[in-house]
C-alpha cells in the first residue's frame, strides 16, 4: 500500500515536471517568435512611410509632367496674345462697356439682350465718333470677338490656378518651384485687371482730344508687356525642367556667346514690346514705304512734339521709326550671334535652336516689311505679331541650351 503511493506519487510528480519542462522550453520559443513579428511590422510600416515620402518628394517623372504643363500653360498665353493682336486689329476692344468675372460669361441670346447690350454700346465715344452707323449684326461680330478674347483669358487663369493646386497636394513643387508658380498664377491676376484698366481708358469721354477713340498705348503696351512676361516665365521654366543642361566647358568663347544670346533676347523682347506702341497709336499706317520713310530716311516730323521725350511714345512717325531701327538691331543681333556660334563647339540641340532664331528672324522682318507696304491688312498684321512671339519663344530657348549647369 505504501510502496503503491510512492509510485503513484513519482508518476504524478514526474508528469508534472515534464509539462513544466516543457512550458518552459516553449516560452523563449514564443518570445522570439513574437520578438521576430515586431521587426517585421515594423520594417513594413517603415518601408510604407518611406516609399510614401519617395512619392510626395519631387522626382524626374513629376518635374516632366510639371515642365509639360508649364509649356502647355505658356502655349495658352501665345492664343491670348494672338487673339487680343487680332481684337485689336477688328477694333473690338471696346464692344463690352463693363466687366464681371462670372456673369459676362454668358453672351446675350435673346434680341432683347443683344439690344440692351447694343444700347450700353451706344453710350460711348467709340460710337458716336465713329460707329454711329453700325448695324445690330455688325455689333455682334466685334462684341463675340472681345467676349472670346475675355474667355481665353479666363481659360488661361483656370490652366494656371487648378493644376497648382492639384500638384502641390502631390508634393509635386520643390520649395523654390512653390514660389514660382505663385508667382506665375499672381501674374495671371494681374493680367486680368491690367487688361480691364486698359480697356477702360478708350471708354472715358475727351473732349478736348480730337483723335479717334482708342485704348491707351501705355496701358496697351504694360499689358502686352506683362503677357509676354508671363509667357517667357512660363516658357523658361518648362524647358528648364524637361531639357537638362548640357555638360560644355567653360571656356571664355562659351560665356561670350552667352551673354551676347542674353542681350540679344533682351533686344527682341523689346521689339516685340515697342509693336504695341504702333498698334495703341496706328503708327503702321503714317509711312507705307521701306526702306525710306516717305522721302526721306529721317522723316521731318520724328521730333515733331513737344518736350522730345514725347515723341518716343505719342508721335506715331517716331514710334514707327522706333521699330524699326529696333527691328533693324535684333536682326543684326541674331546673325551676329549665329556667326559667332559657329566658332564655337556646342551641342546638336543648341545649333538647331541658333539656326531656327536666324530663319524666323529673317521671316519676321520679310512679313513686318509686307504688313507696313499692304497697308497693315489684318491677316497679315495678325501673322507679323504671332511671328514676334515665335521669335521670342526661340530666343528663349537658345538661353536654355546654353544656360549653365547646376552645381
Amino acid at each position: 500500500m505504501f510502496l503503491s503511493s510512492i509510485r503513484t506519487s513519482m508518476f504524478c510528480g514526474g508528469r508534472s515536471v515534464s509539462k513544466g519542462f516543457q512550458h518552459n522550453s516553449r516560452g523563449p520559443q514564443l518570445r522570439q517568435w513574437l520578438a521576430k513579428r515586431g521587426q517585421s511590422t515594423i520594417t513594413a510600416e517603415a518601408g510604407a512611410s518611406s516609399a510614401t515620402a519617395a512619392a510626395a518628394v519631387p522626382s524626374a517623372a513629376t518635374n516632366r509632367i510639371v515642365g509639360r504643363w508649364l509649356l502647355g500653360c505658356s502655349g495658352l498665353v501665345v492664343g491670348a496674345v494672338v487673339l487680343g493682336g487680332v481684337t485689336r486689329l477688328t477694333e473690338s476692344g471696346l464692344s463690352m462697356v463693363d466687366w464681371h468675372l462670372v456673369r459676362e460669361m454668358k453672351p446675350p441670346q435673346s434680341q432683347a439682350e443683344w439690344e440692351a447690350e447694343f444700347s450700353k454700346y451706344q453710350q460711348f465715344p467709340e460710337f458716336k465718333i465713329m460707329n454711329h452707323d453700325m448695324t445690330l449684326p455688325e455689333f455682334k461680330f466685334i462684341f463675340y470677338m472681345e467676349w472670346g478674347h475675355r474667355m481665353w483669358g479666363r481659360l488661361v487663369g483656370l490652366a494656371y490656378i487648378l493644376p497648382t493646386m492639384y500638384f502641390w497636394k502631390k508634393g509635386y513643387f520643390t520649395r523654390s518651384m512653390k514660389g514660382k508658380v505663385l508667382g506665375l498664377c499672381g501674374f495671371v491676376f494681374f493680367q486680368g485687371l491690367l487688361g480691364w484698366y486698359m480697356v477702360k481708358s478708350g471708354l472715358e469721354e475727351k473732349p478736348e482730344s480730337h483723335d479717334i477713340p482708342r485704348v491707351s498705348q501705355y496701358r496697351l503696351s504694360a499689358h502686352l508687356g506683362s503677357a509676354l512676361l508671363l509667357y517667357c516665365a512660363s516658357l523658361w521654366t518648362g524647358l528648364t525642367l524637361l531639357l537638362p543642361a548640357h555638360k560644355m566647358a567653360e571656356t571664355r568663347h562659351l560665356m561670350q556667346l552667352r551673354r551676347f544670346a542674353k542681350g540679344t533676347g533682351g533686344l527682341v523682347f523689346l521689339t516685340a514690346l515697342s509693336g504695341a506702341f504702333v498698334a495703341g497709336l496706328d503708327a503702321g499706317l503714317v509711312y507705307n514705304s521701306f526702306p525710306k520713310m516717305g522721302e526721306r530716311w529721317i522723316p521731318d516730323d520724328l521730333l515733331a512734339f513737344s518736350p522730345t521725350l514725347k515723341n518716343f511714345f505719342e508721335n506715331p512717325t517716331t514710334v514707327q521709326f522706333d521699330h524699326r531701327v529696333l527691328a533693324i538691331s535684333s536682326l543684326t543681333a541674331i546673325t551676329g550671334l549665329y556667326l559667332f556660334s559657329r566658332r564655337s563647339v556646342l551641342p546638336r540641340r543648341a545649333k538647331v535652336a541658333i539656326s531656327l532664331l536666324a530663319a524666323v528672324a529673317y521671316g519676321q522682318v520679310a512679313l513686318g516689311i509686307s504688313t507696313l507696304l499692304l497697308y497693315v491688312p489684318t491677316p497679315l498684321a495678325a501673322t507679323h505679331q504671332s511671328g514676334s512671339v515665335a521669335l521670342l519663344s526661340l530666343a528663349i530657348w537658345v538661353l536654355a541650351e546654353l544656360r549653365k549647369m547646376p552645381k
